[in-house]
């Protein structure tokens, strides 16, 4: 059965139940009817809902619609007594699947007549779209939900192909963790709904969409507690462009081609701190594999030429914790504001806890080295070197290649399928998304660092794998 059709047979069997106001009293001839439309989803008034009032024992066709306000409440006055259907639209519906829900409301005595409403509980989508015999705990199973537009006017994309993707680990005999990356594959219908069931409940979970030459990004997205997750995303075409590396280079390989993605949308915004909504001028703003640009001296900035579609957008600036989110980059859309946390925030807060994890490292770090599963770096390499910059270790390291100049000079290692990809950085246990050679150099000069792990591919340590399939990571531990 498909989903929208089951939740429309739910709807329907609530919508079977009257709710009478009943009054004592005398009927009044007008009568004030209110109440308060709820997402319990997520356990929040629903804003901006169009709640509407019909007669359904009149002859005249007798019809009130009026919004919900940021609070969720309506109210309709001068209410004749009588028979009504109430209900309500809103978009929240239709990303959900569901058909807007009419309830029979009796309306009579003296007194105001009070009718809440409400979107369809997640028990419910869950048993429509996921069947009674498919409903997991939360704690290990989720729903995840959406539509797929085009990004060039919105409209819904049917036969799209949606993909999630996440890791699983298995304890085995002797302590043994088996690692298997899960996927599962859906198709939109011809609303542009998809549904993913069982996905898992906490951690993270990596999606995408393509149809044809249509694509989004791949993103990260977390699960609510509550078990259900909804996403739109957007689908967009792009060009492929080979970029020329003209940046002198101090090693002797060869200049690695750079392709990135481009297309003929705008994106602007604004980076500001996020203790003060300082901007942040010369901060770096790019989309993942696409183009790229600096704020202005407002911390303002405008990426021309970006992909349409649901992207990756990164930001970072020296001495700031960079930030990764998802946007959908369509006609029209609003300006971003994008809060960056200071690097020295995020380690006064967990210095007591790094300093835990730095001293269980010095066990696992040699551990692990005996292993030869990566490559590694000691304080005694760097010093007998003398290097000041820990970047400069890298260049000597089998299978690591640093590619580009300045600031956005990039590490890049060799993942299963022979590509080279950024691997993720750890700084003291303490993860730091994709940081750049120049910031890690400008974070940690050579003298601080007590050793290095450098992982590729499935030799990362289960711990430290944050991508399907895994590329790879750097693990630096100070003194």
């Amino acid at each position: 059965m498909r989903p929208s059709r089951a939740i429309g047979v739910i709807l329907l069997a609530l919508a079977a139940r009257p709710a009478v106001a009943q009054s004592a009293a005398t009927p009044r001839p007008a009568l004030t009817v209110h109440g308060v439309v709820r997402d319990t989803i997520g356990r929040m008034p629903l804003a901006g809902a169009w709640v509407q009032l019909s007669a359904t024992d009149s002859l005249t066709k007798f019809v009130r619609t009026v919004a919900s306000d940021s609070l969720g409440k309506f109210a309709f006055d001068s209410i004749p007594a009588g028979r009504y259907a109430i209900g309500f639209f809103h978009p929240l519906l239709d990303s959900l699947g569901a058909e807007p829900m009419f309830r029979d409301l009796v309306v009579k005595g003296r007194g105001p007549v009070r009718m809440d409403l409400a979107t369809p509980s997640q028990t419910l989508l869950k048993a429509a779209m996921c069947g009674p015999q498919q409903l997991p705990d939360t704690a290990t199973g989720a729903l995840l939900i959406g539509v797929v537009r085009d990004a060039r006017d919105r409209t819904v994309v049917a036969g799209a192909t949606v993909t999630a993707q996440w890791l699983e680990f298995i304890l085995r005999k002797r302590a043994r963790l088996e690692r298997r990356p899960q996927r599962l594959n859906a198709t939109t219908g011809a609303n542009g709904m998809f549904v993913l069931c069982n996905v898992p409940g906490a951690g993270s979970v990596y999606l995408s969409a393509n149809r044809g030459a249509d694509t989004t990004d791949v993103i990260e997205l977390f699960p609510a507690k509550s078990g259900l997750l909804r996403r739109e995303l957007y689908l967009g075409a792009s060009r492929t462009v080979a970029v020329a590396d003209s940046t002198p280079r101090t090693d002797t390989a060869a200049p690695l081609p750079r392709r990135i993605h481009l297309g003929d949308e705008r994106l602007r915004g604004t980076v500001v701190t996020a203790d003060g909504d300082r901007p942040l001028a010369g901060a770096m703003v790019r989309i993942a594999d696409g183009p790229q640009t600096r704020t202005d001296a407002r911390g303002e900035w405008t990426l021309a030429n970006a992909p349409a579609g649901t992207r990756m957008l990164e930001v970072r600036a020296i001495g700031y914790f960079p930030e990764n989110r998802p946007v959908d980059v369509i006609p029209g859309a609003a300006p971003l504001t994008v809060p960056l946390v200071t690097f020295k925030a995020m380690l006064d807060t967990v210095r007591i806890t790094v300093r835990r994890a730095q001293d269980r490292s010095s066990g696992t770090f040699d551990e692990r080295r005996r292993s030869g599963m990566g490559r590694y770096i000691t304080a005694e390499e760097i010093e007998r070197r003398n290097v000041f910059w820990l970047s400069d270790m890298f260049r000597m390291i089998p299978g690591v290649r640093l590619d580009g100049g300045g600031f956005d000079r990039t590490i890049l290692v060799r993942d299963d399928f022979g590509q080279n990809c950024a691997p993720s950085v750890y700084i003291d246990g303490l993860y730091m998304w994709r940081l750049s050679a120049f910031e890690i150099d400008a974070l940690l000069p050579a003298q601080q660092v007590r050793g290095v792990e450098i992982y590729a591919g499935a030799a990362t340590p289960f711990e430290y794998q944050r991508t399907v399939p895994a590329c790879g990571a750097i693990l630096i531990w100070t003194k």
